[in-house]
């Protein structure tokens, strides 16, 4: 091949890269895991550059509800905003990559949307965190940069797998032109998925230095409108979120929510308020003798979610028997069932119409107050 690019030394001359082939699919995998960068969050749409952690690599994705791993995908990443991007990577010289690797990233995200679990995916994270020698909030704080919203990211996160709001990727080192075209058609008619071609090319010298050179592929300015709308949205308040609620849900549905809700603004703490662009949420919050409690969340669509993988991390709910108490006190309501490992389980508010049911629920977050407010006071 031909010189691709050209170095300058520290002492003048000019060095000559060269592209080359990558030996195997593993190599750019490897290097997309250890450098999330290389995915050019800069040459994505938006109107800010696109940020990058790995929830995990080879992540498995079931075909039915409850069922094993039947695909795995090659990277799933999470971006500032809380879109799962999955990746797939195939080399120029894998004929797959012209027109098979559509079918089978579109099925990945087809079933992936339909079947992964948040709880499995918070789960995913901490593992690779973990491998990696990481805490799982400070890797978010980075991500997020500034004075980061940890709880309103993973609403974010669980409102866009909600949604079906992911972004595809498929990487190649050459991204043919058919690859290209399908692409650019896919971003013009879905208007929730983003779907991304990426091109990093490698280039080498003769004394064996390596230069990478991504590049975006397939964005039209047709695509970039059609998908304006589903930027992370403004913060939610109570006339918008109840506004919504009652366009969603039945009528009696929408008072029961309310009420839990007016019953956390006298027995709480403060209100937070989501971000989501389609799902609108908000969250009681209880302030410990150091720190907040996240109780649950109310969402738009109906659901009440525990906070249990938050609360896990506090005392003393950091006790699973504790934890145990708080999930005995929710499933003695008719109707409700939630596993104690759940990260964040739900309770949907049909069932809170039952007669006692709404009583039962709000005894039960009176029951994690109470535990909470009889920690000591630490000693200064």
């Amino acid at each position: 091949m031909s010189p691709g690019l050209y170095l300058i030394s520290d002492d003048g001359r000019l060095i000559e890269m060269n592209e080359e082939r990558y030996g195997s699919e593993d190599i750019l995998q490897t290097l997309l895991e250890s450098h999330p960068d290389l995915l050019a969050g800069d040459q994505f749409p938006g109107d800010e550059p696109r940020r990058w952690m790995l929830v995990k690599r080879e992540a498995g994705i079931a075909s039915e509800e409850g069922g094993g791993t039947r695909w795995s995908l090659d990277h799933l990443f999470l971006d500032q905003d809380g879109v799962p991007t999955l990746v797939e990577v195939k080399r120029s010289t894998d004929t797959r990559i012209r027109r098979e690797v559509v079918g089978q990233l579109l099925e990945y995200a087809a079933n992936a949307t339909a079947y992964w679990a948040f709880d499995d995916l918070q789960r995913s994270f901490e593992a690779t965190c973990e491998k990696r020698g990481v805490a799982p909030d400070e890797e978010v704080a980075v991500l997020l940069s500034g004075e980061p919203d940890l709880e309103g990211y993973w609403e974010s996160v669980r409102a866009n797998l909600r949604a079906g709001r992911v972004r595809l990727v498929f990487v190649s080192d050459e991204i043919p032109p058919e690859l290209r075209r399908i692409v650019e058609f896919l971003n013009e008619q879905m208007p929730v998925t983003e779907v991304i071609a990426l091109e990093v090319k490698q280039y080498v010298s003769a004394t064996g230095q390596k230069t990478l050179a991504p590049r975006v592929i397939g964005q039209t300015s047709a695509a970039r409108q059609a998908k304006r709308a589903y930027v992370r949205g403004d913060v939610w308040n109570e006339e918008k979120f109840f506004a919504t609620l009652e366009g969603q849900v039945p009528a009696d549905e929408a008072r029961v929510m309310r009420e839990i809700y007016e019953w956390a603004r006298t027995h709480l703490s403060s209100l937070h308020w989501g971000r989501g662009a389609i799902y609108g949420t908000v969250t009681p919050m209880l302030e410990g003798q150091d720190q907040s409690y996240p109780t649950f969340t109310l969402w738009t669509s109906g659901s009440i979610l525990i906070r249990l993988g938050w609360l896990a991390r506090r005392p003393p709910f950091d006790s699973a028997e504790r934890r145990q108490g708080l999930v005995d006190r929710l499933n003695a309501i008719p109707g409700v069932s939630m596993s104690v490992d759940a990260y964040e389980p739900g309770v949907q508010a049909s069932v809170l119409l039952k007669p006692g049911a709404r009583d039962q629920f709000l005894a039960a977050i009176q029951w994690l107050v109470e535990e909470v407010r009889k920690l000591p006071t630490p000693l200064n």
